[in-house]
């Protein structure tokens, strides 16, 4: 096994399988030195560059720095930015092919409204907002101003995600709003908040290079952020590299130490590592003392959960759990990592928690190489969760605390009053409202809920049950956009310009390289016009640019973990590389920020007496486990690294279609194909007990005998999971839920599900 090999051995094995296995995980270094032999980044014939820009990606939240190439203007082709903190000259295949969703055939170029035949026909823009604004106030009339809620995204900027939050909330006098962050971050973020006091990523990139041990968690960066994976593999420390993850994913496969425990045994798990720390007493007694509370608590908790006593039920030997803590405890720069393996469960937020107890008795926070840290989703998921004014208010403020309210109005320069006093709705309840007619009218903005949202088949009917539907959108043929009353056409990235924040915090720059399609605008100047038409343009006549709204922002982070007041605008921000909140005028005084700035350095957290808690709970039963009927437990995930979450944006590309297979992949174990009997590339029929899938087999130990596995990104798959949630967080549970595979019938083999 790797692991019982010599240290330099099993890092060339690891680097070895990590290339032969991954090609569409992390980038091999092949590719990233020739992406034209892929197809990737090549110029189209007779548009050679004569001038380059630079922007980051609209892709991930990773972030990364790249190249525009321009010709008389406009953008031709992209590559990898060198010099960028980020990504050092290294981009994923959806990076070299950024353009590519822009030019799409189908990229909606004007307006579209449904006439009395039911056919979604073209309009003008002023047609178009007068029809929203007199449906819009048309419901709110009949039912109520909380009669109307909005879905938004982690995909626009942080400008036009706040001015979307105050013309809505502010202006419009919609309460309840919120993002698809919640089916990716809305775990960290309650977890950070009750843990540290705030929304608050300790770590920098930096840190994949200084550790000595880093632990993977329902995370498989060679897939979802391979950037991230190649500055592990930079790490010159000769890592152990632990995998925590029910499948061998890419990421396991080329670690130290794959434990392949049983799905939501995590939490156990972790309580089981804790519980031997503590027998060894292999504490930071120092940190603990002056920087936390609740241990004595914590260590009662788990006294509980011996790892003799877990094993079982989390699938790993005791010796393995035992292993995990000693290697924990010998490291001297240990760092835990997480993504939706955690986040997307029924006890997501009470795991990272987990996490973040074993960084915090440790005393694996604020210093290089450590953290309890959650890799985000989205490329402006960060940017939603401090400015989108949905669950929070805007600056990472508090709707239900007059104080917070008073400063931002004082901010804004509007009357307090107009700030709802209670926090909106979460996702899951604005689909309840929709059900028990609460909700009659939603404006959806940059998401796809009908191809993404769990439980979709549900979703899809209550969309229909709507008085009003009005989608804002690149695309009018997204599976949300096609049940619309009135379609929005809007700019892409690239299209327009303003600021993303990525996974550690940074700052980066979108520019318009490009113009938008026909009639399409940006979001911003949809927001803007709608703001007039409503009758509430006076009160956001500030907020008359992209860089205004930043600078409006500054002044609502003034005090804030997040304060960016120090910032001296976009051209700042692109001269630095990017630059990580907090940046206040203080420490601009000091000096210029550096490159790399991980939080937590002097060990205060934002709670009111400048300490970390450990949070815990007792762990619950999954939802919904396999039995007699439906005897598989389906696992979902990324599928490849060209992919990227519905594929609105990567099915428009030829190239990034190469990279993946055509149709909908089923992983199952040979003992399952065996019992099945189901070959290699048959079809199969995957059934729950909400809906159908088709997929083709492809057998495969990846996974364990009794679980199965599809991508994300197909939207059958989420015909089948079970639309639960996290408690804390109200973050969908897409991970885990029961499912049957037969073997299709032939008369059924060519029907799609």
């Amino acid at each position: 096994m790797i692991e019982h090999a010599p240290a330099p051995l099993a890092r060339a094995v690891r680097r070895l399988s990590g290339l032969l296995r991954q090609w569409d995980g992390p980038l091999t270094r092949e590719l990233l030195r020739r992406p034209g032999r892929f197809g990737l980044g090549q110029v189209p014939a007779g548009k050679a560059p004569d001038a380059t820009t630079t922007a980051v990606c609209g892709y991930c939240s990773t972030g990364c720095g790249l190249d525009v190439h321009l010709r008389d203007g406009e953008a031709v082709n992209v590559s990898p930015r060198k010099g960028y903190p980020v990504n050092r000259g290294a981009a994923c295949p959806k990076g070299w092919q950024a353009l590519d969703a822009l030019s799409a055939d189908d990229r909606a170029t004007e307006p579209l409204v449904r006439d009395g035949s039911g056919r979604l026909a073209p309009t003008d823009w002023d047609t178009a907002l007068k029809t929203f604004v007199a449906r819009v106030k048309d419901v709110q009339r009949r039912h109520g101003p909380d009669s109307v809620a909005f879905l938004s995204t982690g995909q626009i900027v942080c400008e036009e995600m706040a001015l979307l939050g105050a013309l809505a909330k502010f202006g419009m006098g919609i309460r309840h709003g919120d993002g698809n962050t919640r089916q990716c971050m809305a775990t960290a973020v309650s977890a950070y908040k009750e843990s540290f006091g705030f929304d608050a990523p300790p770590y920098t990139y930096a840190d994949f290079e200084a550790s000595d041990v880093l632990v993977f968690v329902g995370a498989n960066p060679c897939i979802a952020h391979p950037i991230m994976w190649e500055r592990v593999w930079r790490n010159p420390h000769d890592p152990t590299i632990v995998t925590i993850d029910p499948r061998r994913t890419e990421t396991a496969e080329a670690s130290s130490r794959h434990l392949a425990i049983k799905p939501k045994s995590d939490l156990a798990l972790f309580y089981a590592v804790a519980h031997v720390l503590f027998e060894r007493d292999a504490l930071d007694h120092a940190f603990i003392e002056s920087h936390t509370s609740g241990l004595e608590a914590f260590r009662a908790h788990v006294a509980d959960y011996p790892p003799e006593t877990v094993a079982e039920a989390a699938g790993i030997a005791a010796a393995d759990i035992r292993w995990l803590a000693e290697t924990i405890a010998r490291g001297k720069a240990v760092s835990f990592w997480w993504t939706m393996g955690v986040n997307q469960s029924h006890e997501g937020t009470r795991t990272a928690q987990a996490l973040i107890n074993l960084a915090l008795m440790t005393g694996n926070v604020g210093r290089p190489g450590t953290g309890a840290n959650s890799i985000t989703g989205q490329c402006n998921a960060m940017g939603s969760r401090l400015f989108s004014n949905t669950t929070s208010l805007l600056g990472g403020h508090d709707f239900k605390k007059p104080a917070d309210r008073e400063k931002v109005a004082g901010a804004l320069g509007i009357d307090a009053a107009r700030i709802p006093e209670t926090d909106s709705w979460a996702y899951h309840e604005i689909v309840e409202g929709i059900v028990s007619g609460r909700i009659k009218a939603l404006w959806v903005i940059a998401t796809n809920g009908a191809h993404s949202w769990i439980g979709q088949s549900d979703f899809r009917r209550y969309l229909d049950r709507l008085d009003f539907l009005a989608v804002q959108d690149m695309y009018p043929t997204t599976e949300t956009a096609q049940r619309a009353d009135l379609i929005l056409p809007a700019a892409g990235w690239g299209e327009k310009e303003g600021t993303f924040i990525n996974s550690e915090r940074r700052f980066g720059l979108v520019k318009k390289v490009a113009r938008a399609p026909g009639k399409a605008l940006a979001d911003f100047n949809i927001f803007k016009l709608i703001a007039h038409y409503y009758g509430c343009g006076g009160m956001l006549a500030e907020w008359d640019s992209p860089e205004a709204v930043f600078r409006i922002l500054q002044r609502v982070t003034r005090g804030q973990p997040c304060e960016i007041t120090g910032i001296r605008g976009y051209g700042h921000i692109e001269a630095r590389g990017g630059i990580q909140w907090p940046w206040t005028e203080a420490d601009a005084a000091a000096g210029e920020p550096d490159t790399e700035r991980r939080l937590f350095e002097d060990g205060c957290f934002p709670h009111a007496d400048g300490r970390a808690r450990f949070v815990f709970d007792p762990p619950r039963a999954m939802p919904e486990a396999p039995d007699a009927e439906y005897p598989l437990l389906l696992l979902t995930g990324r599928g490849t690294s060209a992919q990227w979450h519905t594929e609105t944006r990567t099915g428009k590309s030829a190239v990034l279609r190469t990279l993946h297979p055509e149709q909908l992949q089923l992983e199952l174990h040979p003992d399952d194909a065996a019992r099945i009997g189901a070959r290699r590339g048959e079809a199969v029929a995957v059934e729950s007990r909400r809906g159908r899938a088709r997929a083709l087999v492809h057998v495969t130990r990846a996974v364990r005998p009794g679980e199965v596995f599809l991508p994300m990104h197909d939207a059958a798959t989420n015909r089948l999971t079970n639309p639960a949630f996290d408690p804390h967080s109200k973050q969908p549970a897409y991970k885990g839920c029961a499912v049957r595979v037969r073997r299709l019938a032939a008369w059924e083999s060519e029907v799609p599900a």
